[in-house]
């Protein structure tokens, strides 16, 4: 028997009918039920982080005073980045996509411990809960890196914050040591190391980041906490701390955070990009052992950080290096990328609109960031709205550009329902250049000299503020454009089959939605991923060829 979506009677419900009642969601252990509930706890913490950053936008549309006070504009860009960072960038794609489609992309029936899958939903539903608890109560105004002696001393809620951030870290943790058993142990026959989908490769690197530096987090937001409620005086310099300690402590996992952002991010691109080239992927070794290169050098890349803080000129220049080996790593994946596209007979969809975001924002963003890992340049634009355009382009840009390829290109699979493709590809031009406009006049900004984390400023940067106001509110009119276009399609869309764009991956060979246990039988692997080596000239791919199926 094959396993193949076309051929097989699948004889199971699918995972969405598969029980009924709340109760059934809330106590789950189905991967892909748990995929959905990360689906919907990241998007509603984006829809609140997005909310923040249109107050603080629209604050800087005017010079002096526009809708709040300067406290409240410190506590607003405050939580934006707090709940754009720990609730949604660090969580959404291995939360949703990781925990969806890993399995089914290695054969398996589950994660290796489906009740720690589940623990890590409701770690982190209770660390978000605290952070908004905290912010209800008045928010923190320390900005989300919590500098000593911001953080010591303020007579806002940065505990609960800071608790919040905490006990989401445990999440991060709990399903990086998940991802990581599930990929060595649960391989279905035949998937060999050099089988893996891409997908699978970068989740794993960012699992291996995940358990290694989150801890280091977690023990710096504890400590910080501690001296707040205390006054231990360990990083206050008042009581005799050293404030640049926390600096290196916190840098030394946010920065490897970067990479817990943009790898997964990267991990989509890879599985899109060969979907809708029709072609196998140009130096598929190169990207996979690419992601474990970022994932090794990330680690010790925390000091260009702290370039004005004091550190010698030796260090500076080997932070600076080793900086630029990330960018020759993911140079890597850009050259295989578009050499995969190159004489690819590609199909122009939503998601792959997405890729051609994501590529110009990760080259644009990205040489920014070689300028700034140079220490003579980074001096001139250190805490300028230059390094705020920059962070935007490469993480944000980078990881919801991917974020918003992979809903598109998985979400037939995981719903069985096809949306509106015209307006799927208005809304994608929208968010794009809305991106563009509000960040640019950021960079422009930054190279003039005006600071961040600044409530007013001179009249001659007005212009370009108002340029950015007026980018940001197009890119918020595209969010929403996408998610009412998804949630009609639903209750309206035609229903999608199992596999509609023709992609090799092998989570597509399931139905769509998956069945509740993934697979009738364990299917055997007897070729690689994104396997298109049999498409003629302008032909479209044959039906994609399932791994063999063990008989029964």
């Amino acid at each position: 028997m094959n396993p193949s979506a076309n051929s097989v009677v699948y004889n199971t419900p699918n995972y969405l009918d598969a029980e009924g009642g709340v109760r059934s969601w809330l106590f789950t252990r189905d991967h892909k039920r748990i995929g959905v509930m990360y689906l919907v706890l990241t998007t509603s913490a984006f829809a609140l982080g997005g909310l923040f950053a249109m107050l603080i936008r629209i604050e800087l549309l005017t010079p002096g005073p526009t809708i709040m006070s300067a406290m409240t504009y410190n506590r607003m860009f405050t939580l934006h980045g707090v709940v754009m960072i720990f609730l949604f960038m660090v969580p959404a794609i291995p939360g949703i996509f990781g925990n969806f489609f890993l399995p089914l992309m290695l054969g398996a029936q589950d994660v290796a411990f489906p009740r720690l899958n589940l623990l890590s939903v409701y770690l982190y539903l209770v660390g978000a809960t605290i952070a908004v608890w905290g912010m209800i109560q008045g928010g923190a105004d320390t900005g989300w890196t919590f500098y000593a002696p911001y953080s010591t001393t303020t007579t806002t809620k940065v505990v609960p914050i800071l608790l919040g951030a905490f006990v989401i870290g445990f999440s991060s943790i709990v399903t990086g040591i998940n991802f990581i058993v599930t990929t060595h142990t649960m391989r279905g026959p035949g998937l060999t190391w050099d089988r893996m989908p891409l997908f699978v490769w970068s989740i794993y690197a960012t699992s291996i980041i995940q358990v290694l530096a989150t801890p280091v987090l977690g023990m710096v937001l504890l400590l910080v906490a501690i001296e707040h409620s205390f006054g231990f005086g360990i990083f206050d310099p008042a009581r005799g701390g050293d404030p640049i300690l926390l600096q290196h402590l916190f840098w030394f996992y946010s920065h490897p955070a970067v990479y817990i952002m943009v790898l997964p991010a990267m991990a989509v691109i890879s599985e899109v990009v060969c979907a809708f080239a029709r072609k196998n992927m140009f130096g598929y070794k190169a990207v996979a052992y690419s992601s474990l290169g970022i994932a090794f050098v990330g680690f010790f890349t925390w000091g260009h950080h702290l370039f004005t803080s004091g550190q010698s000129a030796f260090d500076a220049g080997i932070f600076g290096v080793l900086s630029m080996f990330v960018g020759i790593f993911t140079a890597i994946k850009v050259f295989n990328w578009t050499a995969t596209l190159y004489k690819g007979a590609i199909k122009f969809t939503a998601p792959f609109a997405y890729v051609c975001g994501f590529l110009f924002f990760l080259v644009f963003g990205g040489m920014t960031g070689v300028a700034l890992a140079t220490v003579s340049l980074d001096v001139h634009w250190q805490d300028t709205y230059f390094v705020v355009a920059h962070f935007h382009f490469i993480m944000v840009g980078g990881t919801i550009m991917a974020f918003l390829a992979g809903i598109h290109y998985w979400w037939p699979k995981m719903f069985g329902r096809m949306y509106s493709e015209g307006w799927a590809l208005v809304a994608a031009c929208t968010i794009i250049f809305g991106f563009n406009a509000t960040f640019i006049p950021q960079f422009l900004l930054g190279n003039m000299g005006m600071p961040r984390r600044y409530y007013s400023y001179p009249a001659q940067f007005w212009p370009l503020n108002v340029a950015s106001t007026a980018g940001a509110s197009l890119l918020g009119f595209g969010f929403l454009l996408v998610l009412v276009y998804l949630l009609l399609s639903l209750k309206y869309g035609r229903v999608a089959g199992a596999n509609p764009w023709g992609s090799r991956g092998f989570e597509w060979n399931t139905p769509s939605p998956p069945s509740a246990l993934n697979f009738p039988v364990p299917p055997v692997f007897t070729h690689g991923p994104h396997d298109y080596q049999d498409r003629g000239p302008g032909e479209e791919p044959s039906p994609t060829p399932p791994p063999e199926a063990q008989h029964a």
